[in-house]
């Protein structure tokens, strides 16, 4: 999240977009609901004519715990962290994104990253909540509680981040420092705060803390929670008329003519196919065009070249003839 009113464009948005194709590329599976986000962010930032009349302006969704509480503003806690600022606060918040979404959504499937997408969001939300309310009723600290306002995806970023790292037990570099990749938030949190200026301590804090919270959670339930359940159920809905175009086109595949040896296999009474080398013969021959097997009157044929026994040639005859028919 940052603090302030006034947004710069920088023209960094196509380095946004060229990076986000670039990776979607070089992935094999393509994270939707990580494209998704992206997308709804940029796309609020940019406010095009077509959506531009159904967006509130970032005057009426600034994150402000005085007017959230005060007059139960629900627009205000769930819409704040789709806005941004500028472009840049936007690219550097999707960047992020972008690189936690291909992973946690490659591995945990999109209905259950969804889910945690829209967990973490109101739990970050909503810890920052109590911790502004907290400060004002502890310690009379009025500036988080009255003045600050913020918005930015951020808050969520933090959480992902910890949920990402929660196994991780090698090390990284944030920001020059190497440092234990499970505790990478909590430095960043710091050093953000030390370097940065404008940024929502709580906003960031309120993530962290909602990601421990996610992990605690989760690892006391079994089974999928509810949230997964209900997006694997839209995402089903959705779906459904696009599986049932693939079978009807499998069934149609299915129940068409075979092909046999690169030929399309002929049914009709006006052919005839040769006992010998089993060629299909037109109807009007009597003498086979691969072979020269005669055709008799009952519709088999008899040889008028090579001797038989029991209607049927030597083994290694018919070998060769074979191999003559399909090497044409």
């Amino acid at each position: 999240m940052e603090t302030g009113r006034r947004r710069v464009s920088r023209g960094m948005l196509p380095l946004l977009a060229l990076h986000t194709a670039n990776e979607y590329y070089r992935v094999g599976w393509k994270p939707p609901v990580t494209a998704g986000l992206l997308a709804a962010n940029t796309l609020i930032y940019l406010r095009p004519s077509f959506i531009d009349s159904m967006l509130p302006t970032i005057d009426k969704v600034w994150f402000n715990p005085h007017l959230i509480l005060k007059h139960k503003d629900l627009k205000r806690f769930l819409l704040s962290p789709f806005y941004h600022m500028d472009e840049a606060h936007l690219v550097y918040n999707m960047m992020s994104l972008l690189w936690k979404g291909i992973q946690l959504e490659t591995s945990m499937g999109s209905a259950e990253f969804a889910s945690m997408v829209a967990t973490l969001l109101g739990m970050s939300q909503g810890i920052t909540l109590l911790l502004a309310k907290s400060l004002l009723l502890f310690f009379d600290y009025e500036r988080a509680y009255y003045s600050q306002f913020a918005v930015g995806f951020s808050g969520v970023l933090f959480a992902m981040k910890v949920v990402l790292n929660s196994q991780s037990a090698d090390y990284t570099y944030v920001h020059g420092l190497i440092v234990p990749t499970r505790h990478a938030a909590w430095v960043e949190l710091i050093l953000i705060q030390m370097f940065v200026p404008g940024v929502s301590f709580l906003g960031h804090l309120g993530g962290i803390l909602a990601g421990i919270l996610y992990l605690r959670l989760k690892g006391t339930y079994s089974g999928s929670d509810p949230l997964t359940i209900l997006f694997k159920g839209l995402a089903d809905a959705l779906s459904w008329p696009l599986r049932f175009a693939q079978g009807l086109f499998r069934r149609r595949r299915i129940s068409g003519r075979g092909t046999v040896g690169g030929r399309q296999t002929r049914r009709t009474s006006g052919v005839w196919r040769c006992w010998s080398c089993t060629y299909d013969n037109p109807g009007g021959l009597s003498i086979c065009e691969m072979c020269g097997t005669a055709r008799n009157g009952n519709g088999l044929s008899s040889s008028l070249q090579w001797p038989r026994q029991s209607h049927e040639l030597p083994l290694d005859e018919l070998r060769r003839r074979r191999l003559e028919r399909f090497g044409r």
